[in-house]
């Protein structure tokens, strides 16, 4: 028997922050960033507005600003080690967030087998983004079942990590789940849950449990 464990980004591998805000960081653009993360978080915006929005503040990204928001972000420790374990156990795990696939997707350096996000134009952006390849909370569901058939398992063997609302659909389907510094989303409806900087602590309630 082996497992699917399925992180979020944002909020959760992320400690206190989100690609969208490391990336406008970058571009001194924090402050209008932030009014487009209150408003998400509002449901004032869909993610596919939110993403349109975004691009057009960020008109001036380079690959090398992307680079810089990633390595400067605040990660929880521990998350290579955490998954190199995942591995080593003969286990899956993957990365699941509405954020830009161009960033998401550096993820798999670090030992993730699978890394999706949001499919936004390349950067520089020259192109305006494509609604239908922008992922939602549903689309979370929707990912973890392609993987699950990738790999041969079900639904039954996933583990899911997140922090908000875009993870409670997910957390309602799967039979273990654990809350990451999380709101009350996720919090209220979560097997376990997890407040710290060290991912491995989180990893360790739900390592052998079956």
């Amino acid at each position: 028997m082996t497992r699917l464990h399925v992180f979020d980004m944002d909020g959760t591998l992320m400690h206190g922050s989100a690609a969208a805000i490391e990336i406008s960081r970058q571009l001194g653009l924090e402050r209008e960033i932030g009014e487009l993360e209150r408003a998400f978080a509002a449901r004032e915006l869909t993610p596919a507005r939110f993403a349109a929005l975004a691009v057009e503040l960020w008109r001036e990204l380079t690959e090398e600003q992307v680079a810089a928001a990633f390595e400067g972000a605040p990660w929880m420790d521990g998350i290579r080690d955490v998954w190199a374990e995942i591995r080593a156990r003969g286990e899956r795990c993957a990365v699941i967030s509405l954020s830009p696939g161009f960033f998401v997707e550096r993820l798999l350096t670090w030992g993730a087998d699978a890394a999706h996000g949001s499919l936004w134009p390349s950067v520089p952006f020259r192109d305006p983004v494509d609604p239908a390849g922008i992922l939602d909370a549903d689309a979370k569901v929707r990912v973890t079942d392609e993987l699950c058939a990738e790999y041969g398992l079900t639904r039954a063997d996933c583990v899911a990590y997140g922090d908000s609302m875009s993870d409670a659909r997910l957390f309602s389907v799967v039979p273990v789940s654990v809350a990451v510094n999380a709101d009350h989303h996720v919090s209220d409806i979560a097997v376990h849950a997890y407040a710290g900087r060290d991912l491995r602590a989180a990893y360790e309630l739900v390592a052998d449990a079956r």
